[in-house]
């Protein structure tokens, strides 16, 4: 029996108009094929425009911005940052590169996104950290209003993981802005793609000119090479710069596929009360970068019993990611929750995310829905 093509989380998609394959052309027939040049510049212009942010910094990854946003607020050793406890280990990594301490935040259920009442008990034990870092889980905004309120109050900057919610919004404003620095992620599963990169946003100028120089080996302005200050061979490449130019220009289709991958699941298990997907907060369009479910607990079937099924249908799935403070690396930092049950454990041990490749065809969709559906009607 011919083996059942491979179904995907989220994989690279490429435009059908070959917008991408134009701006690396201009590249090579330029002969710029370097960390510099135009499609760099465009880029982070062109995506500065989109987000509605005054500046742009076109970094390596997503990683890098992080890691350059917290060197930008000065975050060093004795500081501590909050950060969201469920996320991917990129958004935590960067606070131990400057040797600050990281101070894990619980979720809600609204958003699945940093609970604003934990944040408020982790001032109380903690009242001066450096910086706190806002993640918006699989392309949904969290209370982000109520988050910086509360980090404005304090008077603490606010950095937004916005790697994974390119394009999403929270009362038409575009998350990754509402902060004092923003960043997003261009790596290969994510809703646009250059096959990694990541940017850094932000309305200070000076301190986006500083990233930049930062991020090219903090090369001085002298004939010969002159460096004053410890630098970072971040910055990205022309040729992956126009990828993202190309990219850019079906992100709103993009979003519009993905948000139609989302309504068919939801639709499709409607009638399992087991199944729940990610809830669509008041105020916000997700860009459902993923579309993503949890299975309750008295339910006969279970996270593992789906995935396990699905992959013998060559049908990837994975389950929601594994809190920041459950992790090995990570035990030894404190983990700030108000609700009586962990919310990032719990999503964590109910979750299932779903394939959401903008490739997969309506019946391959329908095939995973029907697949999942039998599960629970054996």
């Amino acid at each position: 029996m011919d083996k059942k093509k491979r179904i995907f989380l989220a994989s690279p998609h490429m435009s059908e108009e070959g917008y991408e394959q134009e701006y690396v052309k201009e590249a090579f027939d330029t002969n710029w094929i370097a960390p510099l040049g135009e499609n760099v510049n465009k880029f982070e212009e062109e995506l500065a425009n989109y987000v509605g942010s005054k500046n742009a910094a076109a970094l390596s990854s997503g990683t890098a911005a992080i890691h350059m946003a917290f060197k930008a607020l000065d975050v060093k050793k004795g500081d501590i940052v909050f950060c969201s406890s469920l996320t991917f280990s990129a958004t935590a990594n960067p606070i131990i590169y400057q040797n600050a301490t990281p101070v894990f935040i619980d979720s809600e259920r609204d958003t699945w996104n940093m609970d604003p009442k934990a944040l408020e008990k982790a001032f109380e034990k903690y009242p001066n950290p450096k910086a706190v870092i806002v993640v918006y889980l699989y392309g949904t905004p969290a209370k982000i209003e109520e988050i910086k309120e509360i980090c404005d109050k304090h008077n603490v900057p606010l950095v937004e993981d916005a790697a994974e919610s390119l394009g999403a919004t929270y009362k038409g404003k575009q998350t990754g802005t509402f902060g004092k620095y923003g960043i997003y992620s261009f790596n290969g599963n994510k809703i646009i793609t250059t096959s990694g990169g990541g940017m850094l946003v932000s309305d200070d100028k000076e301190r986006i000119d500083k990233v930049r120089f930062w991020a090219t080996q903090s090369r001085e302005k002298a004939r010969y090479y002159q460096h004053n200050e410890i630098g970072y061979n971040y910055r990205m490449s022309n040729i992956v710069a126009g990828i993202g130019r190309g990219q850019l220009k079906v992100l709103n289709d993009r979003i519009a596929q993905k948000t139609e991958i989302y309504e068919t699941y939801k639709e499709g298990f409607k009638n399992i009360p087991e199944i729940e997907m990610q809830p669509v907060p008041e105020n916000t369009n997700p860009n459902h970068w993923l579309s993503v479910m949890t299975i309750k607990e008295n339910s006969k079937v279970m996270p593992l019993e789906i995935m396990e099924t699905l992959e013998k249908e060559n049908i990837e799935s994975r389950p929601v990611w594994k809190p920041m403070h459950m992790q090995p690396v990570f035990e030894d930092y404190d983990y700030i929750q108000v609700a009586e049950k962990s919310v990032s454990e719990d999503l964590f041990t109910r979750g299932v995310c779903l394939p959401s490749d903008t490739k997969m065809t309506k019946q391959e969709q329908e095939r995973i829905i029907k697949i999942i559906k039998e599960l629970f009607n054996k």
